[in-house]
């Protein structure tokens, strides 16, 4: 044998006799029977533990036969050296070779798997080193060291970054718009450096950024030293109560501040209660927004008290808060002794006509009202017939709104009477308030001779055909209209074919508004057909939810083609019932006045 090896090999044998294994060459093979496995002999022994010594051993399988019968035998070989045998077959050689790299390749990996694998659980087991954790909010000038750390840390990275942007804005440009990128209280701490260091600044909008209370201490020290802000929007963040009597202890000794702007910020009763202290001390606020808050009967109470001790102070908004006739009966009797207010806007307040009235009595005291908003406050005719009276004194007015409440036809008669010895008012809004065509017919009487009025608002009012056709015959040739409003006021075809003879021959209008109203194809041709014509004021026509179709848009493409000294700017087609061929005809249109006359058309479809 070229190496010794353990090889197992069986012969069959007869079950009942046991013969010599038969071989051709002398050899120190010897045979073991199963008696012999179970008690070797001295010889077998020591055989054995040569070949124990020698580092191999093998099983060599050889065939026996001895009187047609075989059994199974184990056979013990060792090499050459110590006894010649006859060598194996190719396939056992082939066998033997190969079983034992493999064999050590196996315990190899198994080893090595078993190595790894501790070192993996015990790399597991390693506890992570325990973070330090914030106890509150410390300031510092350190670019970025004012941002508490966050889980997200690819997040914050991008906030830090972004934070910095907007610390370079801060600190070199007078108007900062930031608002809307949810900051937070972390943020503003960390802008708030930027802040006191800019002396340019005048005008910032934190707005909608998610600041807290707690994230205004941010501005102890710097509002004190910044003199250059003019105006601070705080508007849509959360700070409540507790962040107006922060705000307000901030702001009392401030000098630079003339414009706050707290809308939706979640203030109630204490929190206008603590603004009102404020505005007794602080002597540059001109304007004070709090829209849209919880500030009941009690803050409004606060706040008429704040008016008068404070005359300096000459906007207040309140719209979108619970006023009620109480509230609006405090803030009247305080308007007998201001005075330096100018606008008042209790707009959504629901202060009826008693509120009104109390109102209106404080007003008759003073005559430089400039601005009153009394929108969507459940007046009716009695109320406008104390607005009316209001109207005749006033020598100031130029604004007044009575959106959405409901004065009718008796109430818009009255205040058209009152506005013939009104030379004052420029904008009014009548919107929303159940005018049908009598009350309209009332109104453009009084705008033949009413040369002041430039704004007209008649919105959701159902004047209908008859309504629109005497408006129009007056604003034809007479008054100053520049923006007149009639969406949703049931004017259909009709009325369109009245508007469009009017814009031949106004020189005035220059927006028109006649959304929602029915026109449908008919009315645009009408319209589109005046538009032919030269016009060189009308800027902007919104004929948004009007039912046109491709047919009508082809009428108003043909217009804006046709009529190379039109003024029209933009063109409201919204929510129509345009097909791709009336979408292409416009567009068509668009580039033809721009090739034609270089001028740009603005149309929405």
């Amino acid at each position: 044998m070229e190496s010794s090896s353990l090889l197992f090999s069986y012969f069959k044998s007869s079950p009942r006799m046991a013969s010599p294994v038969a071989s051709s060459s002398s050899s120190s093979s010897f045979q073991v029977s199963r008696r012999s496995i179970c008690h070797p002999s001295r010889n077998q022994l020591s055989l054995w533990r040569r070949s124990r010594r020698k580092g191999f051993a093998s099983l060599v399988s050889r065939a026996a036969l001895n009187g047609g019968g075989s059994r199974r035998v184990y056979v013990l070989s060792q090499g050459q050296a110590t006894s010649p045998s006859p060598s194996p077959s190719p396939r056992l050689q082939d066998f033997s070779t190969s079983l034992l790299p493999a064999g050590a390749i196996l315990i190899f990996s198994f080893v090595a798997w078993k190595v790894i694998g501790n070192l993996l659980v015990t790399t597991a087991k390693v506890p992570a080193p325990k973070k330090s954790v914030s106890r509150g909010i410390s300031f510092s000038f350190s670019p970025g060291s004012n941002l508490s750390p966050s889980p997200a840390m690819k997040h914050d990275r991008e906030s830090r970054k972004k934070l910095n942007e907007f610390a370079q804005v801060l600190r070199y440009f007078q108007v900062v718009n930031l608002s809307g990128h949810n900051f937070g209280d972390d943020g503003i701490f960390f802008l708030a450096e930027s802040l006191a260091q800019n002396q340019s600044a005048e005008d910032v909008n934190l707005s909608g950024n998610g600041i807290t209370a707690n994230g205004l201490r941010a501005f102890e020290g710097v509002l004190q030293r910044n003199t250059s802000l003019k105006a601070l929007d705080l508007s849509g963040n959360p700070i409540g109560d507790e962040g107006a009597k922060c705000l307000s202890d901030l702001l009392v000794l401030n000098g630079g501040i003339q414009k706050l702007q707290l809308n939706a910020t979640g203030i109630g009763d204490e929190g206008a209660k603590a603004l009102s202290e404020m505005l007794k001390k602080n002597a540059t606020i001109r304007v004070l927004e709090l829209n849209n808050n919880n500030i009941d009967y009690p803050g409004f109470a606060s706040l008429a008290g704040a008016l008068l001790e404070n005359n300096k102070i000459e906007s207040i908004h309140l719209n979108g808060n619970y006023g009620g006739p109480l509230g609006a009966a405090s803030i009247g009797t305080a308007l007998e002794l201001n005075t330096s207010l100018r606008q008042l806007h209790l707009h959504g307040n629901g202060i009826g006509n008693e509120g009104i009235r109390l109102i209106t009595k404080g007003l008759a005291h003073r005559g430089d009202m400039k601005l009153l908003d009394f929108g969507n406050n459940d007046i009716g005719s009695q109320g406008a017939f104390y607005i009316a009276k209001y109207i005749r004194k006033t020598k100031h007015l130029m604004w007044l709104n009575l959106y959405m409440n409901d004065i009718g036809d008796e109430g818009v008669e009255k205040i058209a009477d009152a506005l013939k010895e009104n030379q004052t008012i420029t904008s009014l809004d009548l919107g929303g308030n159940n005018i049908h065509s009598s009350g309209v017919i009332a109104l453009a009487k009084v705008l033949k001779d009413n040369a002041m009025l430039k704004s007209l608002e008649l919105s959701y009012n159902p004047i209908g055909a008859d309504g629109v056709k005497a408006l129009c015959n007056v604003l034809k040739f007479h008054g100053k209209i520049e923006t007149l409003k009639l969406s949703w006021c049931r004017i259909g075809a009709q009325g369109a074919q009245y508007v469009a003879d009017c814009l031949k021959y106004n020189t005035t209008i220059s927006t028109l508004d006649l959304r929602a109203n029915g026109l449908g194809d008919e009315g645009a041709i009408c319209l589109a057909q005046s538009l032919k014509v030269v016009n060189e004021v009308l800027t902007s026509l919104d004929l948004g939810f009007n039912e046109i179709r491709d047919k009508g848009a082809f009428a108003l493409a043909q217009a804006l083609k046709a009529n190379e000294d039109i003024a029209v700017t933009s063109l409201d087609l919204g929510n129509n019932f345009f097909t791709k061929y009336g979408q292409v005809a416009l567009t068509e249109a668009i580039d033809h006045v721009y090739e034609m006359n270089d001028r740009e058309i603005d149309i929405s479809f």
